[in-house]
């Protein structure tokens, strides 16, 4: 061997003694409690994976956007950031669809993207990612390829304490493969506190102002439930007398569903919700945008009359917010603090949203007579994850949510999350039964999650249901004045094969009589378990 190739080659090697690039990233990760890694390999990962440690756990999914997605279930699961590897700018492009998912879901995940060589950057390499940090944006908080592999561990320490600040996000490093086995100083774990407190002149004005209402309302969205803020929130509206409705498209269920003060969910159509808001003076949005829209719309965002408070821990979300008076908070600690406001008078309890009328069995299983049903079998303390939005409006009359944590769809509208973060859901909370509900259409976008959940012999329960066709979009085309849209009809699809070919187990019902048994038998499975069930289009 020359005298260049054998310097070259220790070059390559840490330091006698000292730590490689890989060996401090995963003590770091160790510190940070992020021992599961989420990915699908490739080849520019493989260095950061040899001598992988014992004590960690590698999640396999069969494709990027799947791996993704259940890094992002994992995460909302635990409260915490998780690890997703992704494969260069091929992994990462097949992952963007659930990046912008777990971006507008406000999810805290940590991405390594693989890179080739350093040393073959000065070219165009197979298999290379041109502009790394760029590709990603803008559905990350922040993207950096290290300038030297020593700055690797700090890169990832930064992204993480990113990532877990509010607005929680993804973050993504990306790491040239031949800079793990390079030499590193240890990254040393420190605390971040990512708690905001109101300044109290900014929370005064509201809590007066609410105090002094006649007839107050509340909105809330994600971030309620996010920041574990439910319980805080029913004590305000109790105290207030509040009529409290769910912000259009909120992914969380952030008030009990069925609670007397509950009105209900705003649709995304503004002169729809200025109808529903006309008999209140003051309005408190908390952890919610004013508002989320997806039909244009004319008019004022609010009747004349009400005033409007925000409280957020987001401040782009509070910079957008056309009117009102905004407070940047954790929604938790502003609610604890605005409990000190006592109402000037006794107010009278709001009108109760009445309840839907009951739903008898006929020829064919309709969508109310399932969540119905659904309603009166789930477990106590389930999880629903959900993405079947031809049977949203449906779930919202027929199948309540009744406390923090018990429902999780994607932000985004885009399809194909809720299947795989079903999978990353199971897996964080073991110990209670997560149910996906989603719909035909949205089960293609996914449907290889179902080997991962058999892989890891989960016990989910998920739940197909077959309209044949984008049903949503059949409905949403009548406000173009389109009877019929192109490309919508959906047959020939066989989900019980498709779930047993990748080792779960399945069955499939077609008639009201046969659902309760079905779903009993689904729901009580110690292993993943897909129930497809044929509904009325």
């Amino acid at each position: 061997m020359s005298d260049r190739l054998h310097n070259a080659e220790l070059a390559d090697r840490p330091a006698a003694g000292g730590a490689s690039v890989r060996e401090a990233t995963f003590a770091l990760l160790r510190s940070l409690g992020m021992t599961t890694v989420f990915g699908n390999p490739g080849s520019t990962e493989l260095p950061m994976f040899r001598d992988f440690p014992a004590d960690f756990r590698y999640v396999l999914g069969l494709q990027e956007s799947v791996v993704l997605a259940m890094a992002d279930g994992y995460a909302q699961g635990r409260h915490h950031a998780a690890l997703v590897n992704l494969h260069s700018a091929a992994g990462v492009g097949h992952a963007m669809g659930s990046l912008f998912t777990a971006y507008r879901n406000r999810t805290p995940l940590v991405i390594v993207a693989g890179q080739q060589a350093r040393s073959l950057l000065g070219g165009e390499p197979y298999l290379f990612s041109d502009q790394a940090a760029e590709m990603p944006k803008p559905y990350v908080k922040w993207s950096r390829e290290p300038a030297r592999p020593q700055d690797v561990p700090a890169a990832i320490a930064r992204a993480y304490h990113l990532a877990m600040t509010p607005p929680q996000g993804p973050t993504l490093v990306s790491v040239p493969a031949d800079d793990w086995d390079q030499p590193a100083e240890p990254v040393a774990p420190r605390t971040v506190s990512t708690a905001l407190r109101a300044a109290p002149d900014a929370l005064e004005r509201v809590g007066t102002a609410l105090a002094r209402a006649e007839r107050p309302a509340f909105v809330v969205g994600a971030a309620v439930d996010q920041d574990l803020a439910v319980d805080e929130v029913v004590a305000l509206a109790e105290l207030h007398q509040a009529r409290v409705w769910a912000a259009p498209m909120s992914s969380r269920c952030s008030f009990p569903e069925s609670h007397p003060l509950f009105a209900g969910f705003l649709p995304p159509v503004r002169e729809e919700i200025v109808q529903r808001l006309r008999d209140h003076d003051v309005l408190l949005s908390l952890g919610a945008p004013v508002f989320t829209y997806h039909v244009a719309g004319t008019g004022p965002y609010l009747p004349e009359a009400t005033a409007l408070y925000q409280l957020t821990d987001d401040p782009a979300t509070a910079a957008w917010t056309p009117v009102g008076d905004a407070v940047l908070t954790s929604i938790r600690l502003g609610v604890r603090d605005l409990l000190a406001y006592q109402p000037v008078t006794v107010r009278p309890a709001p009108p109760v949203r009445p309840a839907p009328a009951r739903v008898e069995p006929s020829g064919l299983i309709t969508q109310q007579y399932l969540m119905q049903t659904l309603a009166r079998l789930r477990p106590a303390r389930s999880v629903i994850v959900e993405e079947a939005p031809s049977s949203r409006p449906v779930m919202c009359e027929y199948l309540p949510n009744e406390h923090s944590e018990s429902f999780y769809t994607c932000a985004s509208g885009s399809l194909g999350h809720s299947l795989p973060a079903a999978v990353g859901m199971a897996l964080a909370r073991p110990a209670e039964r997560v149910i996906a509900v989603v719909g035909d259409g949205s089960a293609m976008y996914s449907v290889q999650a179902l080997w991962s959940a058999a892989h890891l012999e989960l016990p989910l329960t998920v739940l197909v249901v077959n309209n044949r066709g984008y049903g949503t979009v059949d409905r949403f085309a009548r406000r173009f004045g389109i009877d019929k849209p192109v490309g919508t009809a959906l047959g020939g699809l066989d989900f019980v094969a498709l779930a047993r070919g990748q080792g779960c187990a399945a069955a499939r019902v077609d008639l009201p009589g046969g659902l309760a048994s079905a779903l009993r038998i689904a729901l009580a499975s110690p292993h993943p378990y897909l129930l497809e069930i044929a509904v009325e289009s």
